[in-house]
């Protein structure tokens, strides 16, 4: 069964039950059932760093969401490291003109190194790179 990519905008609206994306993250996850998810340590410091300013009590629930994340047998967290974060360089310096930030850039990457062609993300760039994004 072909992975699907979860992008930093799902994990932050599975958490948070304002963000205008809640209810569709919540419906994907349903239809997905138990397909395998792949995500980054660069996504997930994204998450992370979303909840950074949020209190004490977000803080400590996003934490919790990223070791649950972790430790999900379904989900792959690929690690940050050089290789990868050269070759999102690269893209990103090739696609000057776009609003790609460097964390979407290694997760195209990785999403065209693991035949992943859906996204859980709101984020139009990937559509950009052909991608399908699934919070839509």
């Amino acid at each position: 069964m072909i992975p699907v990519f979860a992008d930093a905008s799902d994990w932050i609206a599975l958490l948070y039950r304002r963000d205008q994306w809640h209810a569709k993250a919540l419906e994907v996850s349903g239809v997905l059932g138990s397909r395998p998810l792949i995500t980054t340590e660069w996504v997930l410091a994204e998450f992370l760093a979303f909840f950074s300013a949020a209190g004490e009590q977000a803080r400590r629930h996003a934490a919790e969401r990223a070791r649950l994340i972790f430790d999900d047998p379904n989900i792959r967290v690929l690690s940050a490291s050089e290789a990868p974060f050269l070759e999102g360089l690269a893209l990103y310096e090739s696609r000057l003109d776009k609003g790609y930030s460097l964390a979407d850039c290694i997760s195209m990457n990785v999403m065209w190194a693991e035949g992943i062609i859906e996204a859980l993300t709101n984020d139009h760039h990937f559509t950009q790179e052909g991608f399908r994004i699934l919070l839509q």
